[in-house]
């Protein structure tokens, strides 16, 4: 947008009309939370005054509230499983005008090629992505992932212009080690002026001492409010998540008030399309503030202004002029429902921005390299009578627990038991065709007959299934793989549904619609194996993988323990 100086400070001065005017509204005062009732007059697409102005073009807003575009603060498009050029399209009805995205997810599968791809497709889609560069590809040095990426690799990105810092910093014990590429990642981003958010899951107060000294000053994983004000004591944002898994919003919204709110602001790191649709995003994360009695100025001065302010962003995050004309309607503020949404000072429409998705590059299609599976590498060796270590999931949680449980066994391995609930999970590494295979048993996903996979699984998105005999995994592992990166379900040793990921194993290249149909169906064809409603068992297979949220998870190398930062055996000691 080009911002003309001289025509805007003359229909600021009322020498000349603004280009539109918006009367009978009511404005949400972000910096002094208070409602007024006064005009808004737009010029360029930015906000030039507030009071009483006559313009080109006139809006009435019948009384509806008026308050700044939101600000996800941290999001991982590519968990919608969706081109994000329509992930765009999807959240700008929702009132999204401004995202922070990581690429990481795709960074760790196709390297700085997905990170370009990233860019390239977000160029003219109808809102504001700015972008946080991977930290941590892989994660960890206990994974295999699909790309290395140091410093030197991201040095030519800080270059682009919505490049405003490094993303989220996960491997705490490399910091606190002073691990040279860590430090130099950090160093990097500090010399360009950047930002740097962390990722503090279970990490001690004197932890965050670390983080907060490296000039890391976000944080997106806290669960408790006691965690949130170990953050705040140390100088820290708090991102107040609402995702598809992790939901902690309720959680940490009790401690806002209004000497500490400037600290908060919202986030959904990983959402899926479905409910993405259904919910909403950082409107939602409104809603359950207000639900839970938080003034709905506050809540949305936190996905605002603060937002805004936590990133440098100073032309966004609040009806004001010198701000651009990001606007929200709101008919009802006790439930956040939204008439219209302007972006830089447009009405959008639902038929607006329906731009060509972008090219996707053959190396990005074509992300599935594994060795041939059979059988017999799914044996699990374990001995009668002695317990196992079991990764337990919580429902509707990324954390898990590390339980030990004897199970059954036939000829010294394991087998599969679907009244106590013990199921196989496999890792297998798709990227290099190195041939690793991590084995392992969880509880908790109540599947009754059949098997899942995907090739989403944090962070190295290697092929993680789970199911009740290794025929119906090795079924759900082949369609994977011809597939090139997807999500199935299987049932009695048959596919049943099936939804292709063709862009890094990672994101459908169909219409918003159409992935929602597929996805539909997959969960429809749960129903047929046993799960159960109260939880996404997709979602939850997801996370099993990432091995810096605790307790105990499974890599393509194996059982990990993330309290002790180490791989450990499934026969318990």
């Amino acid at each position: 947008m080009t911002l003309n100086l001289e025509s805007m400070i003359k229909a600021a001065a009322k020498k000349t009309k603004a280009d539109l005017v918006i009367k009978n509204g009511r404005i949400i005062d972000v910096f002094n939370l208070e409602i007024i009732e006064e005009d808004i007059a737009i010029k360029n697409g930015m906000i030039i005054g507030i009071g009483n102005y006559d313009g080109e073009e006139v809006v009435d807003a019948e009384g509806a509230f008026i308050c700044p575009g939101l600000i996800d603060g941290h999001v991982h498009m590519e968990s919608s499983m969706i081109h994000p050029h329509y992930f765009t399209r999807t959240i700008l009805t929702h009132g999204v005008t401004t995202i922070i995205t990581d690429p990481h997810e795709i960074a760790n599968v196709s390297g700085t090629s997905g990170i370009q791809f990233m860019l390239d497709a977000t160029e003219e889609c109808p809102i504001d992505v700015f972008f946080m560069l991977p930290s941590c590809v892989p994660a960890t040095s206990f994974e295999h992932n699909g790309a290395n990426i140091e410093a030197h690799d991201l040095a030519p990105f800080y270059n682009h212009e919505r490049v405003i810092g490094l993303a989220e910093v996960m491997d705490f014990p490399a910091v606190r080690d002073s691990d040279e590429a860590m430090v130099a990642k950090l160093a990097q981003a500090i010399q360009h002026d950047k930002k740097i958010d962390g990722h503090g899951a279970g990490l001690a107060p004197e932890d965050l001492n670390i983080y907060a000294s490296a000039h890391i000053k976000t944080d997106h994983e806290c669960v408790t409010a006691q965690e949130a004000k170990e953050r705040l004591k140390r100088g820290m944002y708090v991102m107040m998540r609402e995702g598809t898994v992790a939901k902690d919003v309720r959680s940490l919204i009790h401690l806002v008030n209004e000497r500490n709110a400037r600290r908060f602001l919202f986030c959904t790191d990983d959402k899926h399309l479905d409910d993405l649709v259904n919910e909403g995003s950082i409107d939602h994360n409104i809603r359950i503030a207000i639900q839970e009695r938080l003034d709905p100025l506050l809540a949305i001065q936190i996905a605002t202004l603060n937002a805004a302010e936590c990133f440098s962003l100073k032309d966004r995050g609040a009806v004001a002029p010198g701000y651009l004309a990001d606007l929200l309607f709101i008919e009802d503020l006790e439930k956040f429902t939204i008439k219209d949404v302007y972006k830089n000072g447009k009405r959008i429409k639902e038929q607006d921005h329906l731009h060509s998705p972008i090219a996707v590059p053959d190396l990005l299609k074509d992300s599935v390299n594994m060795k041939p599976i059979h059988k017999k590498d799914l044996k699990i060796s374990v001995e009668t009578d002695q317990p196992c270590n079991i990764i337990e999931i919580i429902h509707n949680s990324l954390v898990t627990k590390r339980i030990k449980e004897t199970v059954t066994t036939y000829n010294g391995e394991f087998v599969p038991n679907i009244e106590e609930d013990q199921l196989k999970l496999a890792v297998i590494e798709r990227h290099k065709c190195r041939g690793h295979i991590g084995l392992g048993i969880v509880k908790g996903f109540q599947i009754k007959n059949g098997a899942i996979a995907s090739t989403v699984a944090h962070d190295s998105h290697n092929i993680v299934t789970v199911g009740t005999s290794d025929e119906n995994l090795l079924i759900a592992v082949q369609a994977i793989e011809q597939m090139k990166g997807g999500l199935v379900v299987v049932c009695e040793e048959k596919i049943v549904a099936s939804l292709p990921l063709e862009i890094s194993g990672l994101m459908s290249n169909m219409p918003t619609e159409n992935t929602l149909s597929s996805l539909k169906d997959l969960h429809d064809a749960l129903q047929l194996i046993g799960s159960q409603n109260n939880f996404n068992p997709f979602v939850a297979l997801s996370f099993l993988s990432l091995p810096v949220i605790p307790e105990l998870k499974l890599t393509d190398t194996g059982l990990f323990d993330v309290t002790k930062f180490e791989h450990i055996i499934i026969q318990a000691k």
